[in-house]
């Protein structure tokens, strides 16, 4: 009697050897994440407001974490309390983003963009190092937000070398 070809195919299969991996090929079920410490995320506001208070301008400044959680906000002596919801929104689109804001403006005008706690207006950047977001910064109160985006960026660029050389080790 003749086997159906769909049992020459099991048992095909069943002869084949399997892959197996060994254990320490499996994944090990957590992640690490590096984060900024405090004192590097108020170096990065205070370098931020130094930037603008050089050129005359009073901002707010916020960094957050990866998620978007504040970890510092920082408001110059007088500026605009509007300053400082509008950099943690600045901020908290970044790092959701891992994108400058300055490069979501086209979606500004889009669901997404009309999202809660989104602001796509420039000011604000995320922090990398290394090909890893480790946070964002988001700066507001400059007359113009390509000006905000470069005191953010002066705030980055305060840390950048000493993040890096940390993540070489």
């Amino acid at each position: 009697m003749k086997q159906p070809f769909s049992a020459h195919l099991l048992a095909l299969c069943l002869a084949l050897p399997l892959p197996v991996m060994a254990a320490e090929e499996e994944e090990p079920g957590t992640v690490s994440i590096q984060r900024l410490t405090m004192p590097t995320a108020l170096s990065i506001a205070r370098a931020a407001i130094d930037a603008c208070t050089e050129k005359g301008i009073q901002i707010g400044v916020t960094v957050v974490d990866r998620n978007g959680i504040v970890q510092v906000a920082l408001r110059d002596t007088i500026a605009a309390q509007i300053t400082l919801p509008i950099s943690k929104a600045k901020a908290y689109t970044a790092a959701n983003f891992n994108a400058t804001t300055s490069s979501l403006q086209d979606r500004a005008d889009s669901p997404v963009g009309r999202f809660p706690g989104f602001v796509m207006s420039a000011g604000g950047l995320p922090i990398q190092v290394g090909g890893a977001l480790l946070g964002a910064v988001g700066v507001s109160g400059a007359p113009s937000g390509m000006t905000d985006e470069a005191c953010a960026q002066a705030g980055i660029d305060a840390v950048l070398v000493d993040l890096e050389m940390a993540a070489e080790e």
